[in-house]
């Protein structure tokens, strides 16, 4: 049976391992195929995510191993994602957004409802109007994305990846 749990900033540190682990796995799958520079960026890059405000972190367990992990943190409003090609819309913008920076499940444990249940845990209750995220087109979670009500809000281009769709969810038109 699969067990979901919240984790705060300071409980990070106990899970860091395995979530990196998980990361590491997920990555390497096409169409990412990041190897060891790129999982190092992540877990290096980690505890300053966690340190953001807003910082939400689920986690999904089966019989103790890590087989899910959603998480995110407030982007304040005014802001808007690095590289953009330009603005979302007004109300977007002049909102705080909860920014989903990572979700991921195991290979194994696809298609049984995790990753649905993750996203809903950690975008349910939140302060935030709107939720926003960066997804790779390229991907199946870019379509399951679309069949859930995001929307595309423009495009960005960091220098160590592909282009990626900057999509946003309304979270008072979803509870």
């Amino acid at each position: 049976m699969v067990a979901f749990a919240t984790r705060q900033a300071n409980r990070l540190a106990s899970i860091l391992g395995a979530l990196t682990d998980l990361y590491a796995l997920v990555y390497a799958e096409p169409p990412y195929l990041e190897g060891p520079a790129q999982v190092a960026r992540f877990r290096a890059g980690l505890p300053d995510e966690a340190a953001r405000p807003g910082f939400r972190l689920v986690i999904a367990s089966e019989d103790d191993q890590l087989v899910g992990a959603a998480y995110g943190w407030t982007m304040t409003a005014g802001t808007w994602w690095s590289q953009a090609d330009g603005h979302p819309p007004e109300s977007v913008r002049n909102s705080d957004k909860f920014a989903v920076m990572e979700w991921i499940v195991h290979p194994r444990h696809r298609a049984r409802g995790i990753g649905a249940e993750l996203m809903r845990r950690l975008l349910t209750g939140r302060p935030e109007s709107w939720a926003t995220l960066a997804s790779d087109p390229r991907t199946q979670a870019r379509d399951i994305y679309r069949r859930n009500g995001w929307r595309e809000a423009g495009r960005s281009r960091l220098p160590w990846g592909p282009p990626m769709d900057l999509l946003i969810l309304d979270l008072q038109a979803s509870d």
